[in-house]
């Protein structure tokens, strides 16, 4: 059986992702990115080999992609991270034509054709207040830790508006809405909506159409969907929460296959016309 494995080396985190050859997720893995960026990424294959039950000897080909994927010194080759989203969320769902890409450090919007080919992609302006750093940042500024916002926000009575147009300023806008009263369920709300309104917009600037796949580690939270959803008044696909930070990780290891593919029949035609 031939295996591949992909690598998304990202700025906040780094997935691996082991698949075999019917398309099966034999092993995955996923820690914080932190600043041993080549050392991260060789742990978190490690880790993924051994949920495989697998050695680095059965993988056929690697595919890294993500901020740091210079820093991989096994892989095999790299990749965009915007091909590799684009592989994995239209393997997921095939009629993807536009993908939502929120990370911790960036935002990204993209639209494809039927073969998962890019065809226009815009990302986030270099502020945090158009990525997940910013929920992140608001709720331990509230004393709330990341794993905290889901259950955080499904109190919330009305939202509060938060302009998200920096994230220095968004930060002085919670701040007073704390000193008012304001719960903190509403203010991440408001934080929400104010992501919805950037990614929207990021996707209009790349003439989306359905169908809509939205993915990266913000979208573990489910309201982030569905606000989405309520502003595009369009029904979007989402990974579950298992899978839907390993979707580019998920393109690499698809492509590595492909690669393979590819490099198999350049070798039966150099066969062919050698003999």
């Amino acid at each position: 059986m031939i295996i591949t494995a992909g690598l998304d080396v990202g700025s906040t985190y780094t997935k691996a992702v082991i698949q075999g050859e019917d398309g099966e997720i034999l092993g995955k893995a996923f820690g914080p990115t932190g600043f041993r960026l080549r050392e991260m990424a060789r742990s978190i294959y490690a880790e993924a080999l051994t949920n495989a039950d697998l050695h680095e000897k059965d993988i056929a080909y690697v595919i890294a992609t993500g901020a740091g994927r210079h820093q991989v010194d096994f892989k095999d080759l790299h990749v965009t991270d915007l091909t590799a989203s684009a592989r994995g969320a239209c393997f997921l769902f095939p009629g993807t034509r536009t993908i939502l890409d929120i990370g911790g450090q960036t935002m990204k919007a993209s639209r494809v054709d039927e073969s998962a080919q890019v065809q226009s992609f815009r990302l986030n302006d270099k502020c945090a207040a158009g990525t997940g750093a910013f929920l992140e940042k608001t709720a331990r500024y509230m004393g709330y830790s990341t794993q905290e916002i889901g259950s955080l926000m499904t109190t919330s009575k009305e939202s509060v508006p938060i302009s998200g147009v920096c994230a220095v300023f968004a930060e002085s806008e919670v701040i007073n809405h704390l000193s008012i009263g304001t719960s903190p369920a509403d203010i991440m709300q408001g934080a929400i909506e104010s992501l919805t309104g950037r990614s929207v917009q990021l996707m209009k600037r790349v003439r989306a159409e359905p169908e809509y796949t939205l993915v990266g580690g913000i979208l573990r939270f489910e309201t982030m969907g569905r606000s989405v959803s309520q502003v595009l008044e369009a029904d979007v696909n989402v990974p579950d929460e298992e899978m839907v930070q390993y979707v580019s990780a998920l393109g690499c290891a698809i492509l590595a296959r492909r690669r393979l593919e590819k490099l198999g029949a350049e070798v039966d035609v150099e066969a062919a016309v050698s003999a």
